[in-house]
Parts: C-alpha cells; sequence; structure tokens
C-alpha cells in the first residue's frame, strides 16, 4: 500500500511511499541470547516501572509500550512505524481512493513537517500550500519536539473544521499564515485530455484505480482523435506516489518487454523482480514524462523504468529521491508496524534513494509573460502586391497565428507538447524523404 509518507487525515491515513507487501503477522523466533540483549532488554524493564511510578501524572501502560515502539520504528527511518488499530484501518481506506484530511503528503526534515506534495482540488491545493514547504506550526504550537505521527494527528480533526498552520517557502524570509477547512478528499487518480494532437494523461496518486482507470481514460481520448496522436505526455509531477503494482501496471502499458524495477532486502534470496508484458497502449508514439521535486516513489518507479528503457523522454526538474519500500505487518488484536524492508531499483539497477530521477531535459517552472510579436504590416498588407496562387479570399490578418497560451498557464508542459511535436515532424520528413 502507500506507506512512508504520511498523508493528512481527521482519521490516520498514510500516504506516498512505495512497499506494499502485506505480512500475515509478526512471527516469534527464538530469543537471542545475547547477553547484552537481555541486559537492555532489563534496562528497558527498569525504565518503564520508573515511569509507572514516578512520572508526575498516571499514564497507561499501553500509551508506554505504543510509545516505546513508536520511538524504536521512528529512529530507523522516517518512514517505518507504529499503526494503532484505528490509523490502520485508515490506511486501508484510503488506498481505496476516498479519505478525510487537508489533502497534503508530509514527511519529516531536520525536525520539521516537509510538504512532499499538496494534491489535486483538495484544501491544501486550493490554499497554494506547495512542494517543499516546512510547516513549523499547528494551530499556533510548534512543531519542533514532534514525531511525524504526533504532528499528523494534531492535523487530523473533523471535517468542516479549521486548522492554522505557519509556513516556510524557500525565497521567502518572512513565514505564511494559512487557514484550511478540514474536507473529505475523494481522489480522482487519473485526469485526460487532448491538446491538439498530444494525449496528455496527469496521474495524482497510485491507489487502486490508476492502471484501469488511465486506460480507459487512453482509450477514450484515441476516439476522440479518431485514432491520429502524435504523442503522449504522462504527467507524474507532484504525484507522491503510492500503490507499488500500480506503478508496475502504469510503466507496464507503456513497455513491450525488460525489467521495470526490482526490490532488494537485507537477505540476498529477497530480491525480486518485475517485468513488462507485451503490448505498449501507445504503439511506440514518443512520450515525455514529466517529474518535479513532488514527483515520489512509485512516480519515480514509472519515471526510471520509461526512462531506463528509453521509451519516453524524461523533463522537468529532479524528483523526491523516496527509494525504499515498507511492509505492512499486522499484529492481530491490535494494529501493524510499517517496516521498510528494501530499496527498490530501476532497470539499470540504480537506486535513486535520496537522489531522485534525473531529468533528460531540465525545465524549471517559469511564469511566461506572452508577447505578441505579430508585425503590424508585412507583405500581404500591402497595396497592390502580388496575389499567391494558393491564397483564399481571408483577411491576412485573420489567418495571422495566435501566442501560445498554455506557455503562461503551464510552461512545462508547453515545453513538452513542443518536444513532441517536433519529433513527431521530423520523423514525417524522414518518412516521406525514403
Amino acid at each position: 500500500m502507500r506507506y512512508g509518507l504520511l498523508k493528512v487525515g481527521f482519521a490516520a491515513v498514510l500516504g506516498a511511499a512505495v512497499g506494499i507487501a502485506f505480512a500475515p503477522g509478526i512471527l516469534t523466533g527464538a530469543p537471542s541470547s545475547s547477553s547484552d540483549t537481555f541486559r537492555a532488554l532489563k534496562l528497558f524493564g527498569d525504565v518503564f516501572e520508573r515511569v509507572r511510578s514516578e512520572y508526575v501524572e498516571e499514564v497507561s501502560d499501553q500509551v508506554l509500550i505504543e510509545s516505546a515502539i513508536n520511538g524504536m520504528l521512528a529512529a530507523l527511518d522516517p518512514h517505518s512505524g507504529y499503526l494503532d488499530a484505528n490509523r490502520y484501518r485508515d490506511m486501508q481506506v484510503q488506498t481505496r481512493g476516498e479519505f478525510g484530511g487537508l489533502g497534503i503528503e508530509v514527511t519529516m526534515e531536520n525536525g520539521l513537517v516537509k510538504v512532499v506534495s499538496p494534491i489535486d482540488d483538495t484544501p491544501a491545493h486550493r490554499a497554494g500550500i506547495q512542494a517543499g514547504d516546512l510547516i513549523t506550526h499547528i494551530d499556533g504550537e510548534p512543531v519542533a519536539g514532534l514525531t511525524l505521527s504526533e504532528a499528523v494527528e494534531r492535523m487530523r480533526g473533523p471535517v468542516d473544521t479549521k486548522i492554522q498552520l505557519r509556513i516556510l517557502r524557500r525565497g521567502r524570509e518572512e513565514p505564511i499564515e494559512v487557514t484550511l477547512t478540514r474536507a473529505i478528499i475523494k481522489i480522482s487518480p487519473v485526469r485526460a485530455r487532448l491538446e491538439g494532437d498530444i494525449a496528455y494523461i496527469r496521474l495524482t496518486t497510485f491507489n487502486e484505480q490508476t492502471a484501469s482507470t488511465m486506460r480507459e481514460k487512453f482509450d477514450e481520448l484515441k476516439r476522440q482523435a479518431g485514432g491520429k496522436i502524435r504523442g503522449v505526455v504522462l504527467d507524474l509531477r507532484n504525484n507522491p506516489g503510492g500503490l507499488l503494482d500500480q506503478a508496475v501496471a502504469v510503466a507496464d502499458a507503456f513497455l513491450d518487454r525488460g525489467e521495470i524495477v526490482s526490490t532488494r532486502g537485507r537477505r540476498p534470496d529477497s530480491i525480486q523482480r518485475y517485468n513488462a508484458r507485451p503490448g505498449d497502449i501507445a504503439d511506440g508514439l514518443p512520450m515525455v514524462v514529466l517529474i518535479n521535486g513532488g514527483s515520489a516513489s512509485a512516480s519515480e518507479i514509472v519515471a526510471g523504468a520509461l526512462q531506463d528503457h528509453r521509451r519516453a523522454i524524461v523533463m522537468g526538474t529532479q524528483s523526491f529521491g523516496k527509494g525504499s519500500v515498507q511492509t505492512i505487518m499486522p499484529i492481530a488484536g491490535h494494529g501493524a508496524v510499517r517496516l521498510t524492508t528494501a530499496r527498490y531499483y530501476t532497470p539499470s539497477g540504480t537506486s535513486i534513494q535520496a537522489k531522485g530521477i534525473v531529468p533528460d531535459i531540465e525545465v524549471h517552472e517559469a511564469n511566461v509573460e506572452l508577447v505578441d510579436d505579430t508585425p503590424s504590416r508585412r507583405e500581404a498588407d500591402l497595396r497592390g502586391r502580388l496575389r499567391n496562387e494558393g491564397e483564399t479570399g481571408k483577411s491576412p490578418s485573420a489567418e495571422r497565428g495566435k501566442p501560445n497560451t498554455l506557455d503562461a498557464k503551464d510552461y512545462q508542459l508547453a515545453r513538452a507538447i513542443d518536444l513532441l511535436r517536433g519529433i513527431a515532424l521530423y520523423e514525417g520528413r524522414n518518412t516521406a524523404q525514403r
């Protein structure tokens, strides 16, 4: 499921890391005979008893034990942790595509909550929260000193209640105060449209419906275009990831053969490989994959597979770098342990952990001011000019092109579409010359 980066919700909800293995339960093996281990366990027992009897306020044994488990797991890496029964149930609900919360994927960085990405059409997205924002205060209380789970817990609450976040943003000296209203988050994992003769497909997350919905949407675009599509843009920007099997299925949709991803754990026999099956839904059309710093985990698996197989040109900015696998291990009668158990590798054998996918063509987001540089007078406007043999009777001004407004709305997407049309034009001319 989606485990590693926590997704904020009014119930415990998880987000965007890949690692979709469910273990049947935690098995009890033979205890270690190491005297060091027994001394350490005795130390734990001594501290536990001291806290029970001496702490200024009475604390239940369950709270102390769960806190100890959380501390042990949180000390390993930012993506391991303990899920109590409620949070475990919420996680299972969330992977089906609907949950309550703010609509942000978060992780921890230097003691602060870092936004991996906002989810489209959610309170966080509408409030202008951006990937890379650091949350320093929640309802006026500092985040410093909290674990990720504790910070997420404070951001939970009933639907339609308000929450105030203080945010630090790169490039701004003053903090930003944002007030959001919690809501039910319904994730539509796929959006698709035609940009002229280019199929544009945006994946916002990798939940249980992503791969099948993507195929349906692409078939619909082909029908709309009458089969005359010249290229495909797969937009994974600000997609924080999700289910591993869905990442594999999405990459498989555009690959005919070869490895998609492999995972390697602690033991030599733990290597798993996921391979593509024959069949490319785009029939080899040129592709561009768009990524940015909010593209994490499952998004990086897809981008890395298509890049390594040279099936697509990856464009944008360097991705998040979430290259580990979390396994969910249910505990009978309780919740579950989310434990980092493996790293994943792209087909070329590259681990992107803490590195990310480096785009083939780096294109940063930009605000473009459109300038209509069409000359006020051209040959066609001159009195007494010679007429062109193929001239239509339309006025010359009516035939002049207009500036591409997509440049201003989404500069990265405009560059991707330009590249695909250039490839199609080049290939078309080469074909004509043969």
